[in-house]
């Protein structure tokens, strides 16, 4: 029989089993695009439960441990790969509610309830993901049981007939086939069936990679420190150097060379008499040392990102218990990444704006957390990202004593033309279809970078590339910036239906050389077009471009 203190070291086993394959999950990420998190997204939300069941008693009957394993799951769900998760784990606690263990039909009808439900959260279901993954575990899981009374045989054959659909997807889904590659969501999946089998079959949960002996059972882990231990790199160091004739080393891209050796997310800009530098290392000191090598160094800032972020965290848990009375009639919620686009938020009226949507996004906690803080009776949560919608979505009926309307704004330039076209003079119905109207109506380009060789419509790509996507597809490749945002942008312009053009310019460009994407437009459009450009600051894409 599969009981309480068995599903509970269950969950925390493949809390490890998938966090020690987080980065290998997030590598199987197809499109080139920088964003490639299922891993990172799986196991912040298991991991999430974990922390929230790991003080439960031994003795928790198995439906106690499952219900809050779901609850955790749901309010801890990150991306669509986290919340069809969660999904999966909630209907399991439905088939397992009021029972202080489980026999084999018990299992099966878990399973097949889990599969149930995630399938109903997906409009338009694709095979060789995820969802098939769960149905073929599922429909092993009912045959099994059909003949065998053992429970942990129902698991077995769950999880093998979910390693063999896993290794199918690629038959299902050319895009997989031709990348060389399993369905991400899938593998995380199997990951974390394989950290429950291990303690249902062999008594052993998984350990952490990290070399930690102390069973995870005994530890009460905070989702702090899981993040934590997603910052590789401690150290954000930025400055610029001011060349000297004299020094010793005059080419900037063999800094640029050795800063990629130690570290990422590293920015190097050579200018006439400067270059900027950013990076994230472990060794701040080295990075100065190398850079001392081109000149003298101002404007120094060196930030320790984990300090902050447990900073933060603290801050966010003295928040989450804060709900504040919907006294107004309206509120807004925005998701964004940057300064500047948290600061243009806020200008449009946001009351609370959660950080994240590109390359961490928010729990659905997170987001609770911003509506509770919101002063007003309907909230409307603009998430700005797809990856995040169903985590808002999640969000809704949680909110008691407030009404909850998520938009389905996909980019920020869409959240922004949905910001302006609010009327408080009108009912909520009418805002929403008129926002969702407004934010329908937006082109939206981005400029960011390959994170991995790929191919588009026959197009190679390599990694490193700067890539110019239009409304999501890639259509533009080369190595100036500038340039392929210039292109980006002039492919979505249709004079007769457009004339503004916004410009938001992110970590690793600058206002220079957005005025350089500008002048451009206007050789090519004159005044048929109004460009305004906007300091962004937001991680990964170096220009966000809104035509409307």
């Amino acid at each position: 029989m599969i009981t309480g203190l068995m599903f509970k070291n269950g969950i925390i086993s493949a809390a490890n089993n998938i966090s020690n394959s987080r980065q290998a999950v997030d590598a199987l990420n197809i499109f080139p695009v920088p964003d490639g998190d299922t891993g990172t997204n799986m196991s912040m939300t298991i991991n999430a439960a974990a922390a929230d069941i790991a003080a439960m008693p031994e003795d928790s009957s198995l439906g106690e441990v499952s219900k809050r394993t779901a609850s955790a799951l749901l309010r801890g769900a990150r991306g669509n790969s986290g919340v069809i998760l969660s999904l999966i784990f909630r209907g399991m606690s439905k088939a397992f509610k009021g029972l202080d263990e489980a026999g084999s039909k018990d299992v099966a009808k878990a399973f097949r309830m889990g599969c149930d439900a995630a399938y109903k959260a997906v409009m338009k279901p694709t095979e060789g993901t995820i969802l098939t993954v769960i149905r073929k575990a599922a429909e092993a899981a009912e045959e099994i049981a059909d003949i065998q009374d053992e429970p942990l045989e129902v698991c077995f054959a769950a999880l093998q007939a979910a390693k063999q659909a896993l290794a199918k997807t690629p038959e299902q889904l050319p895009v997989l086939k031709k990348a060389g590659v399993v369905d991400a969501g899938g593998q995380g999946l199997v990951l974390i069936f394989e950290g429950i089998q291990s303690v249902f079959e062999n008594n052993a949960i998984v350990q952490p990679i990290d070399g930690d002996k102390k069973e995870e059972k005994q530890s009460d882990k905070s989702t702090v420190a899981a993040a934590d231990e997603e910052i590789k790199f401690g150290y954000c160091s930025e400055f610029l150097i001011e060349k000297e004739k004299s020094a010793g080393e005059k080419d900037p891209l063999k800094l640029r060379a050795y800063l990629e050796s130690i570290g990422d997310c590293v920015v190097v800009v050579d200018d006439n008499d400067i270059i900027k530098v950013h990076v994230h290392s472990n060794c701040p000191g080295d990075v100065i040392q190398s850079a001392l090598k081109y000149g003298q160094l101002i404007n120094i800032k060196i930030d320790n990102m984990r300090y902050q972020h447990r900073n933060a965290d603290e801050g966010k848990k003295a928040d989450e218990a804060k709900i504040v009375k919907p006294e107004n009639e309206y509120g807004f919620v925005a998701v964004c990444a940057g300064e500047g686009l948290q600061g243009l938020f806020t200008d449009l009226g946001a009351d609370v704006v959660v950080s994240g949507g590109q390359t961490m996004n928010p729990s659905t906690d997170n987001i609770l957390n911003a509506i509770n803080q919101t002063p007003a009776k309907t909230v409307f949560v603009l998430p700005n990202n797809k990856n995040i919608i169903m985590a808002a979505q999640q969000a809704v009926p949680l909110a008691k004593d407030r009404t909850v309307i998520v938009l389905q704004t996909k980019t920020i330039p869409q959240g922004i033309s949905a910001m302006l076209s609010f009327d408080e003079t009108q009912d909520a119905q009418a805002n929403e279809e008129a926002m969702t109207e407004a934010a329908g109506a937006v082109e939206t380009g981005q400029v960011t970078f390959a994170a991995r060789d790929s191919e588009v419509d026959g197009k190679p790509i390599k990694q490193g590339q700067m890539m110019g996507m239009a409304n999501g597809a890639i259509k533009f490749i080369g190595d100036d910036k500038e340039q392929i945002a210039f292109e980006t942008a002039e492919s979505m312009i249709d004079t007769s239906v457009h004339s503004l053009v916004t410009i938001i310019f992110g970590e690793g460009a600058d206002e220079s050389g957005a005025q350089a994407v500008e002048q451009k437009l206007n050789e090519k459009f004159g005044s048929d077009i109004e460009i305004s450009i906007v300091d962004g600051g937001q991680p990964v894409y170096y220009y966000i471009i809104s035509v409307e």
